[in-house]
C-alpha cells in the first residue's frame, strides 16, 4: 500500500494488531455478527478503504467498523460524501446504488454558512410533514417530502457543524416517511429502498441509533413483501441489525413492542405463524412494562400503538386461520382507532372481511371491504387494495352471491382501477 494512502486506517488497523487487509476483513465480519449484522467483509473492500480516495462506508460496514474501532469512521479517513461532492445534477441524480451523492458545499463559494433558522424551520417543515401523513393524499404529501428530503441533504455541508445533527435527524426523518409513503401508499419498493438509505445514512451522519432502528425495520419490509421465500433470511437480517441498534440507542418499551411487531409480520408473511404470535405476545409484555412518563418514545414513533399492535395480531391471526378470534380482535381495533387514521382503518377492515371469509360469511364479508373501499376512496392506501384483491380471489366460490357481484362493481370503477394501475 503506498503511502499516499488512507493513512488513518492503516494505522488504526495495525494498532489494533491486524497486520493485513484480510486479517482485518474477518475481524469486521465477526464483529458485525455480534452486533446482530449478516455481512461478510472482503479484503478487496478493505483494500478500497485503504487506497488515496476511499469511499464512504455502506451503514451496515460503517456500523462494524465503529464497532471494532470504538471511534466514528470520520476519524478513520472517511469523509461523508456530502462534504465534497460535485455540482450539477439534478433531483433524480439523488442516489447511485447504496451511496448518497450530494452537491458540493457551497461555503467554500461564499464564505459563509447558512445562518441557524434555516435549520430551524427546516425541522419545522419536517414535524408538519410528519402530521400531515395521516391526512393528505399519498401522491400529494410524497412530492414535497420527497423533494425536503434532498433539500435538506443539499444542506447538510452549508450548515455551522453544530447544527448538522439536528439537520442530519431532520433530513433521516424526512427520508423515512418518504420510504414509507413510497412502499405503503403507492407499492414503489424500488424507489421505497433508495429513501431509507438515505434515511440511514443521514441517521449515521446524526449518530441517531433509533432512527437507525426505525429505518433498518422498515427495510424488512421490502423482501417479507416481496412474496420471494428466498429473500427470508434477508428480512430477518434487517430485523435483526435493527434489535442491534435499538439496544445502542437504549430503545424504550414501545420501540420494542414496535420490533416485535415488524418481526411478527415479517414471519407472517413468510408462513411462521406460531412464531409470529409468539412475537406478538412478547409485544403485548413489553408493552405493559412502558411508561411514556418515566421513558417517552421519539415523536417520530407515531404509526404505533397499543390498539395497532392488536391490528398487527390480527392479521397474523387470520393468517394462522383463526377467524372468530380474528373479528374479535379486529372489531375491539375498529372501535378504539381514531378517527383520522383512516388509512390503516382500512387495511383492518380489508382484515376484518378475510376473517369473515374463514368463518364463511361472504354477506358480511363484503360489507367489510365496501367500506374499506370508501377508506380508500378518501384516502388512496395501495397496501389496502392488496389486501382487498387477495380477499376478493376467496371470494370466489360465493361469486354468484348479488353482494360479490356489487363489490366488484366497487372494486372495478374508474376511481380504483385508475389509481391501482397509476402507482
Amino acid at each position: 500500500m503506498a503511502n499516499n494512502g488512507n493513512a488513518a486506517l492503516r494505522a488504526a488497523r495495525q494498532a489494533l494488531g491486524y497486520r493485513s487487509q484480510a486479517a482485518l476483513a474477518d475481524a469486521l465480519t465477526e464483529v458485525a455478527r455480534t452486533i446482530g449484522l449478516r455481512l461478510e467483509v472482503a479484503a478487496r473492500t478493505v483494500r478500497r478503504w485503504e487506497s488515496d480516495d476511499p469511499p464512504w462506508p455502506h451503514p451496515e460496514h460503517a456500523a462494524a467498523l465503529e464497532a471494532l474501532f470504538k471511534r466514528p469512521v470520520t476519524e478513520l479517513g472517511f469523509s461523508p460524501p456530502w462534504r465534497n461532492s460535485s455540482e450539477g445534477r439534478n433531483s433524480g441524480d439523488v442516489l447511485n446504488g447504496n451511496r448518497i451523492q450530494a452537491v458540493r458545499s457551497r461555503r467554500g463559494l461564499t464564505g459563509a454558512e447558512l445562518p441557524a433558522a434555516v435549520v430551524k424551520n427546516y425541522v419545522a417543515i419536517t414535524v408538519a410533514h410528519r402530521g400531515w401523513y395521516w391526512s393528505l393524499p399519498a401522491k400529494q404529501l410524497h412530492r414535497s417530502v420527497a423533494h425536503h428530503a434532498l433539500l435538506g441533504s443539499e444542506l447538510i455541508p452549508q450548515v455551522d457543524v453544530r447544527a448538522t445533527v439536528a439537520l442530519a435527524k431532520a433530513v433521516s426523518e424526512s427520508a423515512l416517511l418518504s420510504g414509507r409513503l413510497e412502499f405503503f401508499d403507492l407499492q414503489q419498493a424500488d424507489e421505497a429502498q433508495s429513501s431509507f438509505v438515505l434515511a440511514l445514512q443521514a441517521a449515521h451522519e446524526a449518530a441517531d441509533a433509533l432512527l437507525g432502528c426505525a429505518v433498518l425495520a422498515h427495510m424488512a419490509f421490502i423482501p417479507a413483501f416481496s412474496g420471494e421465500t428466498k429473500r427470508a433470511e434477508e428480512a430477518r437480517e434487517r430485523v435483526r441489525a435493527a434489535r442491534a441498534f435499538a439496544r445502542r440507542g437504549n430503545g424504550n418499551h414501545e420501540l420494542i413492542a414496535w420490533l416485535d411487531a415488524v418481526e411478527a409480520e415479517v414471519e407472517t408473511r413468510f408462513g411462521n405463524t406460531r412464531q409470529a404470535l409468539d412475537l406478538i405476545r412478547h409485544a403485548e409484555q413489553s408493552y405493559a412494562l412502558h411508561d411514556p412518563q418515566d421513558r417517552p418514545s421519539p415523536p417520530w414513533l407515531d404509526w404505533f400503538s397499543p390498539t395497532r399492535l392488536a391490528g398487527f395480531k390480527a392479521n397474523t391471526l387470520v393468517s394462522a386461520g383463526d377467524g372468530r378470534q380474528a373479528l374479535v380482535t379486529l372489531r375491539q381495533v375498529l372501535d378504539e382507532l381514531p378517527a383520522e387514521s383512516v388509512k390503516q382503518r382500512s387495511v383492518y377492515l380489508a382484515d376484518a372481511a378475510a376473517a369473515c371469509v374463514l368463518e364463511k360469511l361472504p354477506e358480511e364479508a363484503c360489507r367489510f371491504l365496501e367500506d374499506a373501499l370508501d377508506g380508500i376512496g378518501e384516502h388512496w392506501y395501495a397496501t389496502t387494495l392488496e389486501r382487498i384483491k387477495v380477499v376478493r380471489q376467496d371470494l370466489r366460490k360465493w361469486d354468484s352471491l348479488p353482494q360479490v357481484r356489487a363489490l366488484d362493481e366497487r372494486l372495478y370503477d374508474w376511481h380504483t382501477t385508475v389509481n391501482s394501475l397509476s402507482g
